[in-house]
């Protein structure tokens, strides 16, 4: 069936001024049918049903729409007291200087630029594999777009347990560049690994992670998207998860003024584990969207979606999240959450939860709230001594601590609560 003409000429137009990476080697044929996929579904606009919510007009035009640089000055960096391995890429470009030897017990790290240019390579039966399962009942067409001509990223199989975790640094310096890297992560039978990630990483950002979580295996993944206010960034992560395995997963969005978060998880095995996470910060024209999609398709799974929004000065916040669960996944256990606090009458939260089930024996929940700040609560603190911006403060923070207790490391969760209330004095 032909396209509608918005839609064609769309994907026509931004596929002519595109061209695909040289050197393709193992990745070339997962390329081409990631095009096809592109091509045939056409790239999103507004009337599709799950962007109705939110506009991806300036995602898909040519040039990427202009975007500033935020000077953070002298604040320390976010995980600079963990030690971990760094690899550091600037407006999607890998900085060979900045980064760490990629090296490290347990696990093999390269680069898809690099290793892209080989026949044979492990990843070539991971790259475009769960992104292209990731397109049925819901079209990601955007993902699609970044399997086809994604010019880096990073390669990581971990054999056993990492000996410390992986720090993925995006730096934006360009106020026109255009980023699209896609990250191939694979995880053996009982190897752990950490991914932490952070920076604003472009103009406009086109990101893509695959993790094979294979049995016993446990993964655990860590984001903070960078503070530059005027970015716009489409992220995917798709994860398929064994029998016993891990999958945790949180993201600290502050400033941004278009982000869409997709999320894409099948969990396969028997007694697998699946938790993902977010706390978003916005103000002013702030456009935030998590949409997540989580499968059961195994007996007594887990799976917890804790999403939280704080809102100001007619910010907009995006939640769409379902869970899935086929036919013989029985006592699946299947929990998800998303709340906004909305701080004034100007900002809206709009909310898509979903539960599909055909197995009886579940234990399924889904919940979804907007609300103001407790006024009882507030005249509390403020009766207690507390003045009314402090308090407001306190007030935002416990709310989003549902959210940030999803993180096991302390140390971090407690960085970024740290980091949160700077933000908040600094809007106070």
């Amino acid at each position: 069936m032909a396209l509608p003409k918005i839609k064609q000429d769309t994907t026509d137009t931004l596929l002519s001024s595109m061209a695909m990476p040289d050197g393709a080697g193992w990745s070339a044929a997962a390329r081409a049918d990631a095009l096809a996929r592109v091509q045939k579904m056409g790239l999103p606009t507004r009337r599709d049903e799950y962007w109705k919510y939110t506009d991806p007009a300036t995602l898909t035009t040519v040039a990427a729409p202009p975007a500033a640089t935020f000077d953070v000055g002298d604040e320390t960096p976010l995980y600079d007291a963990i030690d971990r391995l760094k690899i550091v890429f600037v407006d999607g470009v890998f900085d060979a200087a900045a980064s760490d030897d990629l090296t490290m017990a347990g696990v093999t790290i390269s680069r898809l630029a690099e290793a892209g240019e080989k026949d044979i390579h492990w990843a070539k039966d991971l790259y475009g594999t769960l992104e292209a399962k990731g397109q049925h009942p819901v079209e990601r067409p955007m993902a699609a777009l970044n399997t086809a001509y994604a010019t880096d990223g990073i390669l990581i199989h971990a054999t056993a347990k990492a000996e410390k975790p992986i720090s993925l640094i995006y730096h934006h310096k360009s106020e026109e560049s255009d980023a699209i890297l896609h990250h191939c992560v694979k995880l053996d039978k009982g190897a752990e690994l950490t991914i932490l990630e952070n920076g604003p990483a472009a103009a406009r950002f086109n990101k893509c992670m695959e993790i094979d979580v294979a049995d016993g295996a446990a993964f655990h993944h860590i984001r903070a998207q960078g503070r530059d206010h005027e970015r716009r960034a489409v992220t995917h992560m798709f994860a398929r998860l064994g029998t016993e395995s891990v999958y945790k997963s949180f993201t600290l969005t502050a400033n941004g003024v278009l982000t869409r978060n997709e999320t894409v998880l099948e969990l396969t095995g028997d007694d697998a584990v699946a938790h993902v996470a977010g706390a978003a910060m916005g103000d002013g024209d702030f456009h935030h969207d998590d949409t997540v999609f989580i499968t059961h398709d195994a007996v007594n799974c887990e799976s917890r979606q804790v999403f939280k929004k704080v809102l100001r000065n007619g910010a907009v916040g995006v939640f769409q999240g379902k869970i899935l669960v086929q036919p013989g996944a029985q006592k699946t256990d299947g929990y998800q959450i998303s709340q906004s606090l909305l701080l004034d009458e100007d900002s809206q939260f709009l909310a898509k939860p979903e539960l599909e089930i055909y197995a009886d024996d579940v234990a399924c929940s889904h919940g979804s709230t907007s609300g103001a700040i407790d006024e009882e609560a507030l005249f509390y603190l403020r009766s207690r001594g507390v003045p009314k911006g402090p308090a407001q403060d306190l007030l935002v923070l416990a709310f989003l601590a549902e959210a940030i207790e999803e993180i096991d490391d302390e140390d971090i969760a407690a960085d970024i609560l740290t980091r949160l209330e700077g933000w908040l004095a600094r809007r106070r």
